[in-house]
Parts: structure tokens; C-alpha cells; sequence
């Protein structure tokens, strides 16, 4: 069975004037001619025609492509198993990108309102957007992050910088209390634990007991945040979080 080049030109999804090039340089000559003289492409033309489009896909040069192609010592599978390879790089390539690309437009619609350096400064490797994203598909239409989203937009280098210290400060003492062996009723512990409460309601929104309860879940549900957290020290997330139940019960009943 043989194809008339338009035929191929559409299986191809490639042009006709495409075909006659490949020809002309030698890279697909068809394998059969009509009795008028008619181009006419076989089953391996088809085949080559594949392999060709695979490689100008990866942005192979003609002329490569034709001594790759026209190397004895390379078969059809050999060619497959190269192509897919290097797609696989390519898909990694752009897999990064577009993570990049992603990071990009979450920093682009944050409140946060710092430039790049004092990001850099104030967060070093966190990146706060992928917490920002979390908390609004939890708490997009909620007080809470709409208050929150409202304060940090006027924050400046400054106010992060302290409301960071403030924070740091705040998990070391939770984390001194933990390695000390205090049971997360204590109340020692559980006064650390109110004063984190306090802390998100000065610098972020006003954080009730029972969002508390739900912030203090979210530290050790999502990895992301038990990783920010258990920063200082391994456990201080399910530690705090116990705290902060205990802490809840006290002042509720």
C-alpha cells in the first residue's frame, strides 16, 4: 500500500511543499512512483517520515537528522529509545519551568510588597506564596485570610523582619519546652501556646480558639507546614499543636 504525498502531507499534518523539500535534499525520497510519475510513499517512508518529525520536534537540524538517520548501525527501536529519551529531559526542562512560571504569577498576586532582594532577606529559601495558595484554598472566602491578606500587604522590610524575629523567638522557647520533657498541658506550655495565638492576631488576623484549633491542625496535616515549623526542632509541630488544643480547652471549658 502506497500514499500520494498530500495524503501523507494530512496524515502528517505537515504541508506539501514540506514533502517536496525532504525530497529535494535527500532526507524522504518516496519509495514508489505512479505510472504518471507521481511521487508514491510506502509504509517505511512513512516510518522515516515519523522518525524525522521526532527529531525536528527536538529541534534537530536537517542535515543531522539525515545522518543520524542514514547510520547503518541504528534501528527503528534504537532511534525510539534515543527520542525518548530526550523527551524526557525536555518534559523535566519544562515541568521546571513551568513551576517557575507558576511561582512567578502566585508572587505576582500576593499582598506581599517587598522587593526581590528584601524577599530574599526577610525569607531566604521560603517561599510563602505556597502557603499563601494553601491557606486560600482552605480559607479563601473567609475573614480571617481576607483580614490577613488586607495587613501584610502594609508591611515593609521592617515589620517582616520583626514579626519574623517575634516568630523565631516563639518557636525556640516552644521547642526549649519540648526538649525539657513539659507535657503539652502544662501550663508553662500552653501559656507559649496562647501567646502564638496572640501573635497571629497582632500580625495577621484575629485568631479565635477555634481557628487556632484549626491553624494548630493545619501544622501537622500539611508536610509543608509541619517541615516550616519543625524547623527548629523535630516534633515542635504535633507539639504545638497539642499545646495549642489543651491551651483552647482551658479558656473554653
Amino acid at each position: 500500500m502506497s500514499f500520494s504525498v498530500g495524503q501523507v502531507a494530512r496524515l502528517a499534518g505537515i504541508t506539501v511543499r514540506t514533502l517536496h523539500h525532504y525530497d529535494e535534499i535527500g532526507l524522504l525520497s518516496p519509495g514508489e512512483r505512479s505510472a504518471a510519475g507521481y511521487r508514491r510513499y510506502t509504509d517505511d517512508d512513512l516510518v522515516r517520515l515519523q522518525q524525522i518529525l521526532f527529531y525536528r520536534e527536538l529541534d534537530f537540524g536537517l542535515e543531522e537528522i539525515a545522518v543520524i538517520l542514514d547510520d547503518p548501525q541504528v534501528d527503528e527501536m534504537t532511534h525510539l529509545r534515543r527520542q525518548h529519551e530526550l523527551l524526557q529531559v525536555r518534559l523535566g526542562r519544562v515541568q521546571d519551568l513551568l513551576a517557575a512560571v507558576e511561582l512567578a504569577m502566585e508572587a505576582r498576586g500576593s499582598s506581599i510588597t517587598l522587593t526581590a532582594a528584601e524577599r530574599l532577606e526577610v525569607f531566604g529559601s521560603f517561599k510563602p506564596e505556597e502557603h499563601e495558595a494553601e491557606a486560600e484554598r482552605r480559607w479563601g472566602g473567609g475573614r480571617e485570610f481576607a483580614e490577613s491578606r488586607r495587613r501584610v500587604a502594609s508591611y515593609g522590610k521592617a515589620e517582616w523582619l520583626q514579626l519574623r524575629e517575634e516568630g523565631e523567638q516563639l518557636m525556640r522557647e516552644v521547642a526549649q519546652a519540648l526538649k525539657a520533657g513539659l507535657e503539652p498541658d502544662d501550663p508553662r506550655v500552653m501559656d507559649l501556646a496562647e501567646r502564638h495565638r496572640g501573635y497571629i492576631s497582632r500580625w495577621f488576623y484575629d485568631c479565635g480558639y477555634a481557628v487556632h484549633r484549626g491553624l494548630g491542625q493545619l501544622y501537622v496535616e500539611d508536610p509543608r507546614f509541619t517541615e516550616a515549623v519543625d524547623q527548629v526542632m523535630p516534633g515542635v509541630a504535633a507539639f504545638l499543636r497539642e499545646a495549642i488544643e489543651a491551651n483552647a480547652d482551658r479558656y473554653e471549658g
